[in-house]
């Protein structure tokens, strides 16, 4: 029956090309919407945020109650919302506050009014702050003195050297998170000891860095820090991937880079932030960071222990959700042959969804050509008589069982898929007439598998084979 044959063929054609097309539109929507949602986060985050820095609520002492009055009534008519001003007793006190960071700046009035401040919060903040009291020193003295309490380091001019060295600790903690799910082989409390081996390698390096070229004071509890603001980036970062699964890195873009960067401190200290970024500022790891280097390495020590606690909640939070997810995977494990696979994968597979994850696709079967995908995955599939089977279908399923890719072996009986995830992957092979076939098989990053199949009639018995 030629005809039914030839009707059989099309039927499988119309069969792989249908999926196909539904994953080449998948695949266009998947590269679009990311750049995208990209686009707006810049968009509607940088730009409001550091667009125009100006104080937002920035805390400011001033010496005695009536010159609070007055200053208070005279920055609220230049800058509406912009300062909260509190008396202190003398000029001491003022200049104790802004070591201690309970105040931005202080103010003496008098004849020869003086300003202290502080560089290490960043010239920026420092400028801003001159400028507005600077006209109001005229209606309290001569000419306003500024003093500087806290300097940075010779090579810190801006102030901002900070935020630089800690977004170095925080954006590769994010990255090294999605190599992380990549490593199917490791189970989670080895991918645990990995994210501290390696924040503790960053902290050390950037420190000695840091400290060699002159760009940080020689303060060593700096590494601490460090280590934290990684740690709590690759941790949460990696417990939150398999609930986010194809949207994490808008997810994880989102918070450590798109909100992160511009609430840290660097362009625009917290207080001249908008009061919205402030709230940001207060919760994100990086921010928190930069905080703590402050006070560490310019304030003795003020002000560390709240931003210390808030990276170690990240941390925590992290290692909630990834015990969240090893207790999902443990009650949705089932089948027979789940206590076998107990030796080789101590951790289901999570899908891999970082920015170089490909989509799976069946490729022509010819020599590799420079330029062309390499493939994952090849084999043959033959009858019983090793004879070559054309147009067997071959399904590609991940861990899950979800079908990932559908392909039909050419005359020859071969086939090539490429863009499979690492882990474990079955193959299912069938043709008309003969009984199915199926393999398990573990694809490891930069390697190619081959599975080769042998097709049986569905009437026929397969051979023996001797030993176990």
């Amino acid at each position: 029956m030629p005809g039914t044959v030839t009707d059989g063929h099309q039927i499988d054609a119309d069969r792989i090309e249908r999926p196909q097309r539904a994953a080449a539109a998948r695949t266009l929507t998947e590269a679009l919407w990311f750049p995208a949602a990209l686009f707006l986060g810049f968009l509607f985050c940088f730009a409001p945020a550091l667009h125009a820095p100006q104080p937002h609520h920035a805390k400011v002492v001033v010496v005695g109650p009536a010159l609070e009055r007055q200053v208070d009534t005279a920055l609220q008519r230049h800058y509406p919302g912009g300062f909260d001003i509190t008396a202190v007793a003398d000029a001491q006190e003022a200049r104790r506050a802004v070591l201690d960071r309970d105040a931005v700046a202080g103010f003496t009035g008098g004849r020869s009014p003086v300003l202290y401040v502080a560089k290490a919060n960043g010239m920026s903040l420092e400028q801003a702050l001159t400028k507005a009291f600077t006209s109001v020193a005229p209606e309290h003295g001569r000419q306003l003195a500024v003093r500087d309490v806290a300097p940075t380091v010779s090579k810190d001019l801006m102030g901002t050297t900070l935020v630089y060295f800690g977004i170095a600790w925080s954006i590769p903690g994010y990255i090294l998170a999605t190599t992380l799910l990549r490593a199917v082989t490791f189970n989670r409390p080895r991918k645990l000891l990995t994210i501290m081996g390696v924040a503790a390698l960053f902290s050390i390096v950037g420190y000695l860095v840091g400290t060699g070229l002159g760009y940080l004071p020689d303060k060593p509890w700096a590494m601490a820090i460090a280590f934290l603001l990684t740690t709590a980036v690759a941790t949460f970062a990696s417990g939150l991937a398999p609930f986010t699964k194809q949207f994490f890195p808008a997810v994880g873009m989102g918070l450590f880079i798109v909100l992160s960067i511009p609430t840290s401190g660097g362009v625009a200290p917290a207080p001249l932030l908008p009061t919205f970024f402030q709230y940001v500022h207060a919760v994100m790891p990086l921010a928190n960071a930069v905080d703590a280097l402050r006070g560490e390495l310019y304030f003795d020590g003020a002000g560390v222990l709240k931003p210390v606690l808030v990276l170690c909640a990240w941390i925590a939070a992290g290692a909630a959700l990834l015990g969240l997810d090893a207790w999902r995977h443990r009650r949705t494990s089932v089948g027979p042959d789940a206590a076998s696979e107990q030796e080789d994968v101590t951790e289901p597979p999570v899908d891999d969804p970082s920015l170089e994850t490909p989509t799976p696709t069946a490729l022509p079967v010819h020599a590799h050509h420079f330029g062309e995908p390499v493939p994952a995955l090849v084999g043959t599939v033959s009858d019983a008589e090793q004879q070559s089977i054309g147009h067997a279908i071959v399904t590609v399923m991940d861990a899950k069982g979800h079908q990932l890719v559908s392909t039909a072996t050419n005359t020859n009986g071969e086939y090539a898929v490429t863009g499979l995830p690492e882990g474990y992957l079955s193959i299912v092979v069938s043709s008309s007439g003969r009984k199915p076939v199926i393999q398990r098989r573990l694809l490891r990053s930069g390697s190619v598998i081959r599975a080769d199949f042998a097709l049986h009639d569905r009437h026929a018995t397969p051979p023996r084979t001797s030993g176990t």
